[in-house]
């Protein structure tokens, strides 16, 4: 027999989580909080809707695991653009790294190297992490220490720009090598 797990979900924002609103809160009394933050005590859950309603705004549960669950008399409309306009904010603000990737091997000649060498210092410059492969085929294995050398070149190349996040590794048939960088002060 085949078990199956729970359905799948996709990882909610805060901002995604459901707040119940008006006619969707089913508890008896609410701790009612008004528009400019007053506490207007504990109330009927009823009473809160018709109050909040009569002020022409929502009643929006704000904690429901407290006892009793605390509401807000609120412009729920207003207050989902405003998450909505901070969580777009935030998105903008944030900075993405592309990893480029450049692909050698142990018998690269100088020419084709430095021509790799002036890639990898223009994807630093452009504030890209870059990852150097040093592939090996069939009996190039045995050359490892050609790769190392290859390897240390281009390091030596861009010390200036770049900083070296994962030293040289042998991941199978692959030698890889990872430069970020370097930060910039300002």
């Amino acid at each position: 027999m085949i078990e199956v797990g729970p359905p799948y979900r996709k990882e909610e924002s805060p901002i995604a989580v459901k707040q119940r609103v008006n006619n969707e809160i089913r508890v008896r009394e609410v701790r009612v909080i008004g528009v400019e933050g007053e506490q207007l005590g504990v109330l009927p859950t009823r009473e809160a809707i018709a109050k909040a309603a009569e002020q022409g705004y929502d009643l929006v549960e704000v904690a429901p695991t407290s006892q009793p669950p605390v509401c807000r008399i609120m412009d729920y409309g207003k207050f989902k653009y405003e998450q909505n306009k901070k969580l777009h904010a935030m998105k903008q603000h944030q900075k993405t790294t592309h990893v480029k990737e450049i692909k050698l091997r142990p018998h690269t000649d100088k020419h084709d190297l430095d021509f790799k060498i002036r890639h990898v210092r223009e994807f630093l410059q452009a504030s890209d992490k870059v990852k150097v492969t040093m592939m090996f085929r069939g009996r190039e294995m045995v050359y490892l220490d050609a790769g190392k050398m290859t390897l240390s070149k281009v390091i030596e190349a861009v010390n200036d720009i770049g900083i070296i996040e994962q030293h040289p590794r042998l991941e199978g048939r692959n030698m890889i090598l990872i430069l970020s960088p370097k930060p910039q002060t300002a």
